[in-house]
């Protein structure tokens, strides 16, 4: 592993509150909530290391804006994993990548009845109504407090929705009040579910259902003023293997180009399936956001060619000297309704992961600005696989419509997720600011960045006292 990044996955055991940090420049004094950053921050029990990125155990993060000024503290989710783990001084529920050798009977309820999951909440933040609460890709979200980042306990649904494998990504339908999200069901007769949860309610209601033999890996998906858009990867599970395998979870997903990729629009109001289109098969973690305009539904991915990207995350992997990260390239899919073929294209041959937007203002919505990381350095090899030998070091501004890019970049620095923050009475999409967690490989701590959205210059840099490790998702807050 590159030495500049590699405290990046390196474990974080302290917990701190800090009521104000070293700042450089200026921040902007209408900046006045809290940015709140998920990921994972301990990579081993006892002996017992977790083998995977996306394994570690979950810790909370919040900057505090108030008149220029920025504090910071950070607290591990008190989930069944981690205080299991303190417990017992071992690994004892299984993770994404990482399996702690159950027997196949247990095995066997983890997988078809109401299972006993550690809820290890590493991946993202959302909002259930006024309740907040941390994500990943299992059904049970885990609620904390946002002054305090104390735990306050894991969700139980009690709504006869069954499924185990739902995405962290939920989107927010502003006409409908209500988060909407999908959830997996594994099972002899597996299927999607597509459900709602109104503010104010923790009962999930059914908005459709679709039956699937082998169920497709989805991190996220699309929405539109009236659709769900649901992107089924050739990244597939047989269930009845998965029961008797003994194999973590991901392990038992196989990639199989031949089926392509399948895109499928789902009616918001009554859950019909109104269009489905097949394209060549590719992979994506992470929608960017989706529209509809002149009979057409927009889908627009940070896209790969296939699945390599989750074998890289290994953390043995990236320990190897020449390991590679391969990078998504910005695509934009045209599902058009009236039967015509699916095309596509390419937005910009800059690499974006990570990606967001102004998403109050435009997501569902014809949009001209995304932000995202990327790779300041990059290649091509002969698969024309696009790939870098370093850590994603690089933000990225994204026009949409011209396929132009701004960049910010500083050696030996590695930015985290982007967040977009309007100004007060913005007019334009792009005018605020964006705050992404850095890690400066060379100082051996992070920062927080705040850039001016148009610009994307700096504005200003808030020093942490430690290494935050490389995490995932979060959003702000007023």
């Amino acid at each position: 592993m590159a030495s500049q990044f590699a405290c990046g996955f390196s474990t974080l055991t302290e917990e701190m509150t800090s009521d104000r940090l070293s700042v450089e420049g200026s921040v902007p004094v209408w900046l006045a909530g809290s940015l709140l950053r998920n990921g994972p921050a301990q990579f081993e029990v006892g002996q017992y290391k977790y083998r995977h990125w996306f394994d570690g155990l979950a810790m909370l993060h919040r900057f505090t804006f108030n008149q220029g000024q920025v504090s910071y503290a950070n607290r591990f989710i008190q989930s069944p994993a981690y205080t299991k783990a303190k417990e017992t001084g071992q690994i004892s529920y299984g993770e994404f990548a990482t399996d702690p050798c159950r027997s196949i009977f247990k095995r066997v309820t983890s997988v078809f009845s109401a299972p006993e999951l550690g809820s290890n909440t590493n991946v993202n933040i959302s909002k259930l109504g006024e309740r907040f609460v941390a994500l990943t890709e299992t059904a049970l979200p885990v609620e904390f407090d946002p002054q305090t980042l104390e735990t306050v306990g894991v969700i139980q649904f009690h709504d006869g929705l069954e499924g185990l494998n739902s995405t962290p990504h939920p989107h927010y339908d502003p006409q409908r009040k209500a988060g909407i999200n999908s959830i997996v069901h594994f099972s002899a007769k597996s299927s999607y579910h597509s459900y709602a949860i109104k503010d104010g309610e923790t009962k999930r209601t059914p908005i459709g259902t679709i039956p699937v033999q082998e169920p497709a890996y989805m991190h996220s998906f699309g929405m539109t003023h009236q659709y769900i858009v649901l992107v089924e990867f050739p990244l597939v599970v047989s269930p009845l293997q998965m029961l008797v395998s003994g194999k973590p979870f991901i392990e038992n997903y196989h990639w199989k180009p031949e089926r392509g990729t399948r895109f499928l629009v789902i009616d918001k109001h009554d859950g019909q399936v109104i269009h489905t289109s097949t394209s060549e098969a590719f992979f994506a973690f992470h929608h960017i956001n989706a529209f509809e305009r002149d009979g057409e539904i927009i889908v627009d991915m940070a896209t790969m060619p296939d699945a390599s990207v989750i074998d890289s995350f290994y953390l043995k992997q990236l320990t190897e000297p020449q390991a590679t990260i391969p990078c998504a390239a910005f695509a934009r899919y045209r599902l058009p309704l009236n039967g015509s073929p699916l095309a596509s294209e390419m937005i910009s041959d800059e690499a974006i992961e990570l990606p967001r937007i102004n998403y109050e203002r435009n997501n569902g919505r014809d949009y001209q600005y995304a932000y995202g990381v990327g790779f300041h350095q990059q290649f091509t090899d002969a698969s024309h696989r696009r790939s870098s030998e370093d850590w994603m070091d690089q933000l990225v501004k994204v026009d949409v419509r011209t396929g132009t890019v701004r960049t910010w970049f500083e050696d030996g620095c590695y930015p985290g997720e982007p967040v977009f923050v309007a100004a007060p009475g913005a007019t334009g999409e792009d005018e605020g600011v964006i705050l992404s967690v850095v890690l400066d490989g060379t100082q051996g701590h992070s920062f927080l960045l705040v850039l001016d959205a148009t610009s994307f210059t700096e504005m200003a840099r808030a020093e942490v006292p430690h290494t935050i490790p490389f995490g995932f998702h979060g959003f702000y807050t007023a």
